[in-house]
């Protein structure tokens, strides 16, 4: 039985806007010299519009927020096996303001920002593995 398009169409969109920031962090962490600020702040980006697609995906509302911790618990409430990543996400959280205006620390350390490239790539593979082909991009 096909799918709602309309779900099918909001969920494609939100993990293509994830996809971007994932992308954008990877190229963020090549640059010379790497702008690392910059990349960790796509690497949360990219979790939180991953876990976006999941709770559109299951047409559970969310509250316009940064907040991946939320979102995690609201997406582990629909599904437990995602626990694990979520409960490891939540640090991201910061990266949504932290690093990106003055007064601010300068720069991630280097393990700091492939640690969060690395964790968002990890939030999206999960939530690609829970939602079917034709939700994704």
């Amino acid at each position: 039985m096909p799918h709602d398009p309309a779900r099918v169409q909001d969920t494609r969109a939100w993990l293509t806007k994830a996809l971007m920031d994932l992308r954008a962090a990877d190229h963020l962490l090549q640059a010379h010299p790497p702008l690392r600020g910059s990349a960790v702040f796509h690497s949360q980006q990219a979790a939180e519009k991953a876990l976006k697609a999941f709770l559109a995906w299951h047409d559970e509302p969310f509250r316009r927020t940064h907040n991946l911790e939320e979102l995690g618990q609201q997406a582990a409430a629909l599904d437990a096996t995602l626990q694990p990543v979520v409960d490891r996400a939540g640090w991201l959280t910061e990266y949504a303001w932290k690093f990106r205006y003055p007064g601010e620390p300068e720069e991630p350390s280097p393990e700091e920002a492939g640690e969060a490239r690395a964790l968002a790539h990890e939030v999206y593979a999960a939530v690609l593995a829970r939602l079917p082909e034709e939700a994704r991009p």
